[in-house]
This record gives C-alpha cells, structure tokens and sequence, in this order.
C-alpha cells in the first residue's frame, strides 16, 4: 500500500517508518525540512519524501493523491501555551481537506486519554483534533495513550531527570492522579495492526498498559527499577505555574513543555474502555519491563529519535537554509586556525562527540555555568544534551545548539545558537588537510548585541581558543 505518514521524523514517526517498509508497503514521508530527514540505504527506493507545511496548505499540493492510508503524527505540545491549540486545529482542518481530494480510505491519528470531563489545554486539544478530523470523509482511527514509556519520550526523559536528580522531590498533589502508562513497542504494534483493518475504521480507542499507577507510585517504581532511594514528600502548595517553574529548572523540558505536562496531570489518564484487545488481544508489556527495555536501549545507543531533536521550541524555521550561509557582514566573529600531527579522522571524531554528557573539553564548568544563565533567563541551558554520544545528523539538538549541518565527508560542522542571546551565533568546525579551523560568529542586534560581545570578548576568546587547541590534542577521551 502507499502510505503517508505525517510528522515522520518526530519521535513516533521516526519509529513507525521502519516498521511499515518492512512490510513492504510505500511510505510517503512529510516534514517541514528534508535537510533534518535521513532514511536507511536499505529503504531509499520504497520511500519518497515530501516537504510541505500543514500550516501552508498550498504546501499539501506536493503530495500525490493515489495513497491509500495516512498517519497523523503531528503534535504542537512545546508550542507556546496561547498558540499551539490554534495551530493544532489548523493544521488538522488543512489536512482534512487535503485528504478529502485523496483516494486514502483509512486516517490513523495518535491522541491522548481524553475521559474526564474538565480536561487540560493540551488535552482538549487533542480532543479537539479528532474531531476536526472526523469532519471529513475518511475514515479515523483514533488510538488514545497516556503516558508513553520508551527512550527519548518527553515522559520517560522528564521522570528520569527528576528520579536520578533528586533523592528527595517535594511534589504537589496531583501525584496523587491515575496514569496507565504503556510502552512505546505496544503503541507502534497498535499502530500497524489498525492499518487497513475493517473493525478499526471510523473507531476509537483507548490503549494502556497492565499497570495503573499514581504518578507519586510512578516515580518511586521508577527509581526502585534504577536501584535508587528516593522519598517523595507531596505538599497542597505547589501551584502549577510553580509546578512549572520546579520542572523546568530540574528537567529538560523547555518551560511551555513543562506548563502543558503539569496542567494535562490534573487529568487522570486511564482507560474506561478496552475493546481494542478483543480485536487484538496481546499481553503488554508492564511499567518494569518497559523502564528495563527502554534503558536497554540507551546503554547500547540505540535511540532512533528524541524529542529533545523537535523543532517545536526553536526559533529557527524548519528550512534551515536561510541560516547555511554564515553572514559575513554585520558581524563579529573569532576564528581560531590549529595545526594538527595525528590523522584527520581522529580531530573529527573530537568534533562530532562536543556536548552532551562529555561536555565542552576545555574550562566545561564555564559552558555549564552558561547553560545555567540561560535556564535562568527563559532559555533551554543545556540539559537537554543529544541524542547519540558520536552521532550527529541536521537538526539534532546539541547542548543549547542546533545542528545545522553535519557533513563528515568534507568534515565540517556547523552549530546554531539557541540559547537567549542579543543576537544570532553560529560556531563552525572545519578541518581541511591538517588544520582545524573553528569560527565563532554573532549577529548582534543593536546596541545591546554589540555590548554583550565586547563585555565578553576576553572570556570568548579565552574559552574558543582553548577549545580549538583541546580538539586536536593527542589522546582525548572521546571515542
């Protein structure tokens, strides 16, 4: 079958693909930025790439009108709070039409347990969604999941922060609130078993795994899963503006994140219902196994996606080819020329593993400290880290940076700032024969631009020279 998957390189996305090409089907891939989508050697030819915007739906044109069946995979969650439920019913509404012109006979959309009668902002947006989609004349297939437990989840990152972070959480009372978390292998199975099958069509349903927990029983299940002792002590004072501030600077979820998660929790997230199992029944895997199986897979670094790598709180368009191009004008830059012994791949490899748990090389407690300015400011620091330790591809998230561009070929790489800045900032790596080249460049807006640059030109040149000399040296730690 010819099968288009929206949202493909978001972390179900991401998963799902691979799943559907081995069954042989046709996968027709849409991003907002091709630039930030690689598929597998082995898959090229079953899978065409379409870059189109739901919120531009003269984008939509792109994408041939013979497919049979559609994923909806989108999601503005880490949209700022005031917009993303706006921006959610437009784009489905956009997508509904489209497919309205298509030959598809099934639309498969991921949701979340919507059962209570007051529901978040977050969550009555997904509602909402759903409803916008059934508008029209396709069939839907809802799937509703609570709390999704697999490696690079937003939940399964955020509980992980917070249980090996703090021996002791002082937590509010919604912990006392139902979850049925489920893990990310059983929603992809129930992802492919719906495809093109005849009771699913135009049905809902609520998918949960065998366990029903608090969110306080969460987090102690979790951190007893990890061997850590921890005591949680719940007090009635933690608004959830608070509740939002204490995940924000604990995690690494971005503020707007934290504020959806924290609302969506006054919201029990348990299934009323089961039929799904009658159409397929099948033992799901329970909280334990899934927390063992996820860590399993972040030993081994083998993480397929991240929401860390979402686009969803940048400020950079989703084509990053306005940003490719370093200004050359306007701007003030540092460039540091190294001259190296060892072999090329060696300084690359140096390169390709900054950031991230192995930090900055040279004078990291400064880079941390800069991270921490950041949170403190309203910007993202640098716990979110990256996804794989030596791995870099377009888009990744890298500490408080964007990777722009990953070429190990010609060995350059190309980084954005996006932390809170008077300005834009790009950090470029180049190694041509046996010379590392790395240039730092700010775009300074206005007066306060150029005055941050100055104030910090000893400390810049301080800590980008040592960085350069640090990356060429013999023996680093790196792998």
């Amino acid at each position: 079958m010819k099968i288009l998957v929206t949202g493909a390189n978001g972390y179900i996305g991401t998963r799902l693909l691979p799943l559907l090409l081995e069954q042989g089907h046709t996968v027709y891939a849409l991003v907002r930025s091709e630039k930030r989508f690689r598929v597998p050697l082995k898959f090229e030819k079953h899978v065409h790439i379409i870059q189109a915007d739901l919120l531009q739906p003269q984008t939509l044109e792109k994408i041939p009108k013979d497919i049979d069946c559609a994923y909806y995979l989108v999601h503005s969650m880490s949209s700022s709070p005031e917009k993303f439920s706006e921006l959610e019913a437009q784009s489905a509404a956009h997508f509904r039409d489209w497919l309205a012109l298509s030959g598809a006979h099934q639309l498969i959309y991921l949701s979340g347990i919507v059962n209570d009668d007051k529901l978040s902002h977050h969550l009555a947006s997904r509602k909402n969604v759903d409803a916008i989609l059934r508008q029209g004349k396709v069939p839907v297939t809802t799937l509703m999941a609570g709390i999704i437990i697999g490696s690079g989840s937003a939940s399964f990152e955020i509980i992980r922060d917070i249980v090996e972070k703090l021996p002791i959480m002082v937590v509010p009372k919604w912990t006392k609130n139902l979850t049925q978390p489920i893990a990310i292998c059983d929603v992809l199975d129930y992802l492919v078993q719906v495809l093109n099958h005849p009771a699913c069509l135009g049905k809902k349903f609520e998918i949960g795994g065998p366990d029903v927990l608090s969110y306080k029983q969460l987090l102690l299940e979790f951190a007893r899963v990890r061997n850590l002792k921890r005591w949680i002590i719940t007090v009635p004072v933690l608004t959830p503006k608070l509740s939002s501030y204490w995940l924000y600077f604990i995690t690494s979820a971005s503020f707007s994140l934290a504020q959806s998660l924290v609302e969506s929790l006054k919201n029990n997230a348990i299934c009323r219902e089961n039929t799904i199992q009658k159409i397929f029944p099948k033992k799901l895997l329970d909280f334990e196994t899934a927390v063992r199986r996820s860590f399993d897979c972040i030993e081994k670094d083998d993480l397929p996606s991240s929401w860390k790598d979402a686009l969803g709180t940048s400020r950079l368009n989703p084509n990053f080819a306005a940003y490719m191009q370093v200004p050359l004008f306007g701007t003030l830059s540092d460039t540091q020329a190294v001259v190296f012994a060892q072999a090329p791949e060696e300084v690359e490899k140096n390169v390709w593993a900054l950031g991230g748990e192995k930090g900055w090389l040279y004078l990291d407690f400064a880079w941390k400290m800069r991270g921490f300015i950041d949170k403190l400011v309203g910007g993202i620091g640098l716990r979110r880290g990256r996804t794989h330790p030596s791995r870099l591809k377009s888009g990744d998230a890298l500490d408080f940076w964007r990777v722009l561009l990953a070429d190990s070929q010609n060995r350059r790489l190309l980084l954005y700032a996006e932390m809170k800045l008077p300005g834009e900032a790009w950090l470029e790596f180049k190694i041509i024969d046996h010379t590392l080249y790395q240039t730092a460049t700010f775009r300074p807006h206005g007066l306060a631009g150029r005055l941050y640059w100055y104030a910090l030109f000893p400390f810049h040149y301080l800590i980008f020279r040592g960085l350069a000399r640090a990356l060429v040296k013999p023996g680093q730690p790196f792998p």
